[in-house]
């Protein structure tokens, strides 16, 4: 028995190192379910052909001829094959075989498994829209040395962890034009995600054409809304990547744009007008009211058809309240129905919904307030307010989702995001109740992007989400998903998406067609403020400008993260490592003389002035930092009145300015506590 456990033990080693192997040599996001790198490689060459077996699918062979485009256009290689189609030959150098169409919905197989020797490579899935997933896994695949492209030797074995793997894009607050749609929709796909919820109404604007309520889109969206056939080419372009399209119409609260074409369905008489700033407002539809039902009805039974998806999401958030107590027949309703208090009145407006929506075939999804003692078992939580109403969800039956810790307009670091787990062991569910968590979704409000900037807020970050919803949950190392996402954004650009391409745009502009190295040296260790701050920080609307330093600088900036890292490990490792040491001076170095670049370009570009001073900072902290390396060079004890001086300008400079911060003065402090004892 001991020797057979030891063996056991050997094996799970063995193969946990195998397996971490794999992962770091692959490049891989998501990381697959099972992977096993074997010797030998398959070689790229201009003979190289596809061949699709199965289901005869139009839908697969779009999506292998995508492939097939995307190699070519990587290598340089002239394939003789252009279009894959029903005609093509069945024998190929790449087979890929199915078993059936899939359909478009939740719960669908997404599962593939993958073979690549010295021969062939191997891709068969039950269903289309699991070799479209393989189909990624293959691309991301392909390597390069002296000899040419080629794919390792490998067998994969795929599936997701959760069944729901989403973005929200949040198009009503900012106007997104279809192209933007489009290309995140690549982007979905290509990190095998599976879910766009699209929200379409807020008060800053109604953003669906609507033929039974023509006011909704006509007064309400400034004249941006999508026509009801860009929507049906968007579910279209969508599903020919096996992506759900989910909308979400913002009911009773976040509705101010629905009341400027008609007003009668508000809870107080208006008139109004397109909201321009930012925040929760109080126009919310009367409850009481027999009429609203009958909009509601005649509303969703077009958009019932408009949208495929089997879910239609509500909202049902934020909903204050105050229209609602201000209005006395409101309040009478209340009294004749015994409805105690505002949260049984929108328990009761979202039931009389629900049985609008089931009367179209529709499945409910809203934010968890509108989960209440007596909600019924169908409808869907997203959780937006913490894992506890998530967990309270699931433990009571609920069908969940995750948003809480993936707001990705927060602007929060990607391991942050890449570590918040839908489903832990600390949550002490049952497996059944643990069945009910279906995944979660990344949420990208609007109120602080253009369709210049969103894809900078979306990516990459998004991809470690991604990660965290389809790979199994033990896949954590926060290192390797850093040197895989860096690899996977690059990726992305072949998509057309312009998360990096933009930066450099927008420094462009910033600095007036003067040389933009001093100013990325700034913005490279700069970051917008956190959380909700920006907006506490000065007001803003919707035509506010959102092309300032702020929104050019990124989330978790590669340059600032990767010098806290080292000096946290030159620190840890004695301060005795000379390699690092000199690395740590180079940047001091850097940033030391940048200031004096950069002011020649404020004194031509004046929207750099706000973050003038934050740039001299930077030169003043980089001072120090070279001095208290000189100290530990020396063998030198900072004198405790030069620490005292030195924490009053470390100080300092954390503040922000522009709505940016600096995010290299801690590991400075840190420098300056080590040296100090």
């Amino acid at each position: 028995m001991r020797t057979l456990v030891q063996i056991v033990i050997a094996l799970f080693v063995t193969f946990s190192y195998l397996y971490a192997e794999s992962t770091v040599k692959l490049n891989l996001l998501p990381v697959p379910k099972q992977i096993e790198l074997e010797e030998g490689a398959f070689r790229l060459n201009e003979d190289f052909t596809m061949a699709v077996r199965g289901s005869e699918n139009q839908r697969l062979y779009r999506a292998a001829t995508r492939t097939l485009r995307r190699l070519s256009n990587r290598t340089g290689l002239f394939f003789s094959q252009d279009f894959i189609t029903p005609q093509s030959e069945k024998t190929g150098d790449f087979i890929i075989q199915v078993n059936r169409t899939g359909q478009i919905k939740l719960h669908e197989d997404e599962s593939y498994t993958l073979d690549i020797n010295n021969e062939q490579i191997s891709l068969s899935a039950e269903t289309d829209i699991g070799a479209m997933r393989g189909l990624e896994t293959v691309l991301q695949l392909m390597q390069a040395d002296a000899e040419g492209y080629y794919f390792p030797s490998v067998h994969i074995e795929d599936a997701p962890r959760f069944p729901w793997r989403g973005l929200l894009i949040d198009v009503a607050r900012h106007w997104m034009p279809v192209e933007v749609i489009k290309r995140n929709l690549d982007g979905i796909a290509a990190a095998k995600m599976n879910v766009l919820h699209w929200h379409l109404t807020e008060d800053q604007g109604f953003r669906v054409e609507c033929k039974t309520f023509p006011k909704l889109h006509e007064l309400g969206s400034d004249g941006f809304y999508y026509t009801q056939a860009q929507i049906k080419e968007i579910i279209d372009y969508a599903a020919d990547r096996g992506i759900r399209v989910m909308p979400e119409f913002d009911i009773p609260g976040h509705s101010t744009s629905w009341f400027v074409g008609y007003p009668e369905y508000a809870s107080q008489p208006g008139p109004y007008t397109v909201e321009r700033k930012w925040g929760i407002m109080d126009p919310a539809f009367n409850p009481a009211r027999a009429e609203t039902y009958e909009f509601f009805d005649a509303f969703f039974k077009e958009m019932s058809d408009l949208f495929p998806d089997d879910y239609i999401h509500i909202g049902g958030d934020e909903n204050n309240g105050i229209h609602w107590d201000a209005n006395e027949e409101i309040q009478q309703f209340k009294r004749d129905n015994n409805i105690k208090d505002n949260h049984e009145l929108q328990s009761y407006f979202n039931k009389r919904l629900l049985n609008i929506l089931q009367k179209y075939d529709k499945k409910m999804v809203g934010w968890d307030e509108i989960l209440q003692p007596d909600s019924p078992k169908d409808i869907v939580i997203q959780s937006w307010r913490g894992k506890e109403s998530l967990i309270h969800a699931a433990k009571n039956g609920y069908q969940v989702l995750l948003s809480n810790g993936y707001y990705i307009d927060l602007i929060q670091p990607t391991d942050y995001h890449y570590l918040n787990d839908p489903l832990t062991e600390d949550m002490d569910l049952t497996p059944e109740q643990a069945q009910f968590i279906l995944g979660g979704e990344a949420t990208m409000w609007a109120e602080f992007v253009t369709p210049e900037i969103i894809d900078s807020r979306i990516w990459p970050r998004t991809a470690a989400i991604a990660e965290r919803l389809w790979s199994p949950g033990d896949v954590r190392d926060v290192e390797n998903m850093y040197d895989r996402l860096e690899t996977f954004s690059f990726r992305l650009e072949e998509l057309a998406l312009q998360h990096e391409k933009n930066y450099l745009m927008m420094l462009r502009r910033l600095t007036n067609n003067r040389p933009t190295e001093p100013l990325q040296t700034l913005v490279d260790v700069v970051e917008p403020l956190k959380i909700y701050r920006r907006g506490q920080a000065r007001e803003f609307t919707q035509h506010s400008p959102y092309t300032r330093v702020m929104d050019a600088a990124r989330a978790d900036q590669k340059v600032a993260r990767e010098f806290r890292a080292l000096m946290e490990q030159f620190l840890a490792d004695g301060a005795h490592n000379p390699e690092m040491a000199e690395k740590i001076r180079q940047h001091f170095y850097l940033w030391a003389k940048n200031h004096s670049q950069l002011v020649d370009i404020i004194e031509v570009s004046p929207i750099l002035r706000e973050i003038e001073s934050l740039s001299e900072d930077l030169q003043k902290i980089s001072l120090i930092g070279l001095e208290l390396m000189d100290a530990l060079t020396a063998g030198e004890k900072i004198a405790p009145d030069r620490g005292e001086d030195i924490s009053t300008v470390l100080k300092a400079a954390k503040k922000q300015r522009g709505q940016v911060e600096l995010q290299v003065v801690e590991p400075i402090e840190k420098l300056l506590a080590y040296v100090s004892k």
